[in-house]
């Protein structure tokens, strides 16, 4: 399927009662965001907003593996290296539209989140008001891994974590279970998968959407992340991505497993992406959830137009060699001042995202 056909084979709706329920059915490609889906989605939630008798939306993902692993990312890796611009631009603008469209939703937004949610999936679960996690969640924003960055209102919404565990998130794209996640604000309810179709049920009758999440489970307790917040609130304050990682190397000349595991993270990822991600991190507490997604589209698009995102989906996703040839390679050789034009303004029209 090419991104600009339908999508009814990728995605489903359904009203039960009072609620609105999408299904993202791509369980092969870990429910990833094709620009059918996209469009499909936003079309729905329109439909919902005006029709009286929904007064809550679900959104699941189908297969267990997944809520949903991001945007399709191979089709925006196809479609630049086929030099079609105009139709990467377009996925993004649309993707990013959808999410401020789910972020400004006025009806009560619920993701029953079993699986990875990554990317895109965050942006269509993270700005809603109640993100359900299970078991098996596991979030991540590892855009800094294939030459991007964390998009997808990520600028807004990373920076508003505790302390600078927005900033370590951006910086590494490390994983987060759901212990983790519950701790910090990732995931405000926590039920087993088993649990998921009561839920639906409960939300299917109209009660207060509260009481229907709410299933007695206990909830895991918080794990390696909340265990280093001090570490990682001191060394992620650093000015820029090289005082952080001089910082994680003295703690890891300290003893700390988890400042060198963090740090040998880091000098695999994208340098480029490192720095974008710090900025980001830097102008997103200044910035509403409009202007922040604008800030993305800006640097999106650039992106697009250089070398960094198609070497990282090849090493990544296409060969899988992992062998991706940065350039610049190092922290030192990249451009600080060409990272803070790609926040600047477009030279033609712009998507509008208020």
């Amino acid at each position: 399927m090419s991104g600009a056909e339908p999508a009814d084979d990728e995605i489903r709706f359904e009203r039960r009662g009072r609620l609105g329920l999408v299904t993202l059915d791509r369980p092969g490609a870990l429910n990833a965001l094709s620009l059918g889906m996209i469009g499909a989605l936003h079309r729905q939630l329109d439909a919902w907003e005006a029709d009286d008798g929904v007064t809550r939306v679900a959104i699941r993902g189908a297969g267990g593996r997944a809520f949903c692993a991001g945007g399709d990312v191979r089709h925006v890796y196809a479609l630049g290296r086929a030099g079609r611009l105009d139709d990467v631009f377009a996925f993004w603008a649309a993707e990013y539209r959808l999410v401020v469209r789910m972020q400004a939703y006025p009806k009560p937004l619920v993701a029953l989140i079993a699986g990875v949610v990554m990317g895109g999936g965050a942006g269509i679960s993270l700005h809603g008001a109640h993100r359900v996690a299970a078991e098996a969640y596991v979030f991540a924003m590892p855009e800094v891994g294939i030459g991007l960055f964390p998009d997808v209102g990520m600028t807004y919404a990373l920076p508003r974590l505790p302390g600078r565990l927005g900033t370590y998130l951006a910086l590494t794209g490390a994983r987060v279970g759901p212990g983790d996640a519950l701790a910090i604000g990732l995931a405000t309810g926590f039920a087993p998968a088993r649990d998921f179709d009561a839920i639906l049920d409960r939300l299917a009758a109209g009660g207060p959407v509260a009481e229907a999440l709410d299933t007695g489970a206990a909830r895991p307790p918080a794990g390696a992340l909340v265990a280093a917040r001090g570490l990682i609130d001191d060394a992620f304050s650093g000015d820029s991505v090289r005082d952080i990682l001089g910082r994680l190397d003295a703690a890891a000349s300290a003893g700390s497993t988890f400042a060198a595991e963090t740090a040998a993270l880091m000098r695999t990822r994208c340098p480029t992406s490192l720095y974008i991600a710090r900025e980001q991190m830097r102008r997103g507490p200044d910035l509403d959830f409009a202007q922040a997604v604008l800030a993305e589209y800006r640097v999106v698009t650039r992106l697009m137009r250089g070398h960094d995102f198609y070497e990282g989906v090849r090493a990544v996703l296409i060969d899988k060699d992992g062998r991706p040839d940065w350039r610049p390679a190092t922290l030192e050789a990249v451009d600080h001042d060409a990272v803070l034009a790609a926040f600047g303004p477009a030279e033609g029209p712009e998507p509008r995202f208020a």
